[in-house]
């Protein structure tokens, strides 16, 4: 009788415990500090190709992983197009997709990609570390990985998150 309460009261601590952790939510990323791994990609279509040197170039760029079918890719469209249009640098590997959808998106949303690749097997995902898309990678001059940022980026983590890393990375 006196089993079941104790048996709850440890799993209710332990939840507890757990929800309390430094870090939240926050996953961890094997990239960041890293310089960016090879590209297994193909072109998108028409749409302008880069390569793994592009990243390695000069200025701050953003790696962005999307797809058609993701909902919250939808979601941050606007905020990537808004960053476009000040001048960042993003490259998009839509993941995992079907091209005419991918360029349907495109066509309906705006393209705020530079360039373009498609990984449709999911082996840059792979070698990225890809949790899910979106994702966004913020990368320095010299090809190294100052943050990745999992998940849809909002005004909130636009100006919490990501602009904060690009600075970092224009250091």
């Amino acid at each position: 009788m006196i089993l079941p309460p104790l048996l709850f009261a440890g799993l209710a601590a332990l939840f507890l415990f757990g929800m309390n952790r430094e870090g939240g939510d926050a996953l961890e990323s094997t990239r960041e500090g890293g310089v960016v791994p090879e590209l297994t990609t193909t072109a998108l279509a028409d749409q302008p190709e880069f390569d793994r040197d592009v990243l390695l170039g000069d200025g701050v760029k953003l790696v962005n992983f999307w797809a058609s079918w993701c909902a919250p890719c939808r979601a941050e469209h606007p905020q990537l197009v808004a960053l476009a249009d000040e001048g960042v640098a993003i490259y998009g590997i839509n993941y995992k997709d079907e091209a005419p959808k991918a360029l349907g998106f495109l066509d309906e949303l705006g393209n705020p990609y530079r360039a373009v690749a498609a990984d449709t097997e999911g082996r840059t995902g792979l070698d990225w570390g890809l949790y899910g898309v979106p994702e966004t990678f913020v990368i320095d001059s010299d090809g190294v990985v100052v943050k990745r940022f999992a998940g849809p980026i909002t005004e909130q983590i636009l100006e919490t998150i990501i602009r904060p890393a690009m600075e970092t990375a224009a250091e």
